[in-house]
């Protein structure tokens, strides 16, 4: 290979390395790509391009995130061709120059499995960067009857719908995200930052439901909520969001998330997002999928090199 050049990110870019990467292989992959973006100093962004002979062959970025601001997301993507020939490795050493001493220098990166896809060249390219696994989130499909549908007859819990605006709904969804984050990538999502990126109309989010100890005229409090949202297509199970109050114990609310998830799933499947730290929904899903009323549509690893070997 001739010598590497690097330069930074410029307008166009996306679409010259669309020819060169081809189409994203998942949903995935197309949403890392937006992650090469154009330099800024607020909120902090670097993004390179590699190239040889003046022909872009891969890219890379680091930047910080407001959410998550122990680490800089890293992303780095190669032509297929160039690939295990030291390209990713020289793209992350120079991007690793641009952070500025007032940073924070640790980076996270993640890669997604598929079934039929390993990605055995972005685990071992991860494993030579030194970085180790601080969570794993999966892409589950629930479904429908795979779970006897809940009685509430019997006691004081009701289920409630809520709007997606609710101020209620968005300081637990906010609660809940903090709580499953916090000791894996510690997380400061405000009532703000939740209503934003989670439940505004333009993230999908159409739909949401509390389970309560009791009714809320009687002073019941939220144990479970679920969070629906528009579909990929048209004939695809819809996107939940399912979480609990976390001013709960997991004993406590570990009924309350499983007969919300029955309830999801009485007539139709359901798609869910299920992080390693999200204990009681890991657990009742390992459960399922053990008796094949689950199935695990892609895996995502996520790595840090700040994380214990």
């Amino acid at each position: 290979m001739n010598e590497l050049e690097f330069r930074d990110w410029r307008s166009g870019d996306d679409l010259e390395l669309l020819q060169v990467f081809g189409d994203p292989r998942s949903p995935q992959a197309h949403q890392d790509r937006t992650m090469l973006r154009e330099n800024s100093d607020a909120p902090f962004s670097r993004t390179l391009v590699a190239s040889v002979d003046g022909v872009a062959i891969g890219a890379g970025v680091v930047f910080a995130s407001s959410l998550h601001p122990q680490r800089l997301w890293l992303y780095v993507e190669v032509a297929a061709e160039q690939r295990r020939s030291g390209v990713g490795t020289a793209l992350v050493a120079k991007l690793r120059q641009q952070i500025p001493a007032d940073q924070v220098q640790q980076l996270k990166a993640r890669y997604t499995v598929t079934p039929g896809d390993p990605a055995a060249a972005a685990a071992g390219f991860c494993k030579a960067l030194g970085l180790g696994e601080i969570q794993v989130s999966r892409d589950v499909i629930l479904e429908p009857g795979a779970l006897a549908e809940p009685v509430f007859d019997t006691n004081d819990r009701v289920i409630e719908e809520l709007s997606t605006g609710s101020v209620e709904l968005t300081k637990l969804v906010m609660d809940f995200y903090n709580k499953v984050h916090e000791q894996w990538d510690p997380a400061k999502m405000t009532v703000g930052s939740a209503q934003r990126m989670l439940l505004d109309e333009h993230t999908g989010a159409q739909a949401a439901l509390v389970l309560r100890d009791k009714p809320k005229s009687q002073g019941g409090v939220p144990l479970a909520f679920a969070v629906s949202y528009v579909p990929a297509r048209e004939d695809a199970p819809s996107d939940v969001l399912v979480g609990h109050n976390p001013a709960f114990s997991d004993d406590e609310v570990a009924e309350a998330v499983r007969d919300m998830v029955a309830m999801l799933i009485h007539q139709y499947p359901v798609k869910l997002e299920v992080d390693s730290s999200m204990f009681i929904l890991a657990s009742l899903i390992d459960a399922l999928a053990g008796v094949e009323q689950a199935t695990v549509i892609s895996t995502t690893h996520i790595l840090a090199s700040d994380a214990a070997k």
